[in-house]
């Protein structure tokens, strides 16, 4: 689910940002909105990523060629926004996309998760049934190795009893990352994911999607993928398998991939 922090954002352009939270959950989320037509596209990161990102800056440039509306930002404690990393939980971060969703977008988009972003796209697309979001609507879902569920099915499950011991007594365990740093597994990011677990029931999210996985990707097994498509509704849904794929994507047959399935939903 971790995520290499890529290049220098080529465009230049300083964030706008957004207050979400009140008192001690008050945060300020950094946000890059380019304008254009329909339907816009809405960038989603994983885990421990950002939006200056090879595949986030890649779709902002694919945006600006073809004129089309694009909205990124950075998860509370990532990147440029405010927070703090080992304060984030599922929860959080969906609040987040939501808020800027309702704030950044209108008119139908495709809305682009990866990783960590697939889980945080399906529940964006449930929030936006619940709350009858009017403003904006969804056309279609592109999900990049996309990860539901993982603190619970990628995580939790298989941590061996020492690390569990460690996050529950301590509240803490520092994951060794290939792409950077070890960073913070926390006991609240165990637990409050569980309160929005998907994989145990049919994911309605009323609209295309697009999955686009790796088979040799050492962080989100192509079966995860396989049993998302599962429990997705049977209608254009459509599933690609990269064979020699790794997790992050980011190579320029895979950019052309993800663009690809950005333009066929539209």
């Amino acid at each position: 689910m971790n995520q290499a922090i890529a290049e220098p954002d080529t465009t230049a352009r300083e964030p706008a940002f957004l207050d979400v939270g009140e008192g001690a959950t008050h945060r300020r989320i950094a946000v890059r909105a380019r304008n254009g037509k329909p339907p816009g596209l809405f960038w989603l990161g994983g885990f421990n990523s950002d939006m200056r990102g090879t595949k986030a800056l890649a779709l902002d440039a694919w945006a600006a060629e073809h004129g089309r509306a694009c909205v990124r930002f950075d998860y509370s404690g990532h990147g440029e926004s405010g927070g703090t990393f080992a304060e984030g939980t599922i929860g959080r971060w969906l609040e987040e996309a939501v808020a800027v969703f309702e704030q950044y977008c209108s008119g139908p988009q495709v809305v682009i998760g990866s990783s960590m972003g697939g889980w945080i796209a399906l529940l964006l697309a449930r929030e936006i049934r619940r709350r009858g979001i009017a403003s904006a609507s969804l056309a279609g879902l592109v999900l990049i190795a996309p990860a539901p569920d993982f603190t619970e099915a990628l995580m939790w499950k298989g941590f061996p009893a020492d690390v569990r011991e460690e996050i529950m007594t301590r509240g803490v365990w520092h994951r060794p990352s290939q792409y950077g740093d070890p960073y913070p597994i926390t006991r609240a990011l165990i637990e409050e994911g569980r309160n929005h677990l998907l994989l145990g029931s049919a994911i309605e999210v009323g609209c295309p999607v697009r999955i686009l996985q790796g088979a040799q990707d050492p962080d989100v097994p192509w079966q995860h993928a396989f049993a998302l498509a599962q429990r997705l509704p049977s209608e254009d849904v459509v599933l690609t398998m990269i064979q020699d794929g790794d997790h992050r994507l980011s190579r320029p047959q895979d950019i052309a991939r993800i663009m690809a399935a950005v333009a066929e939903i539209g």
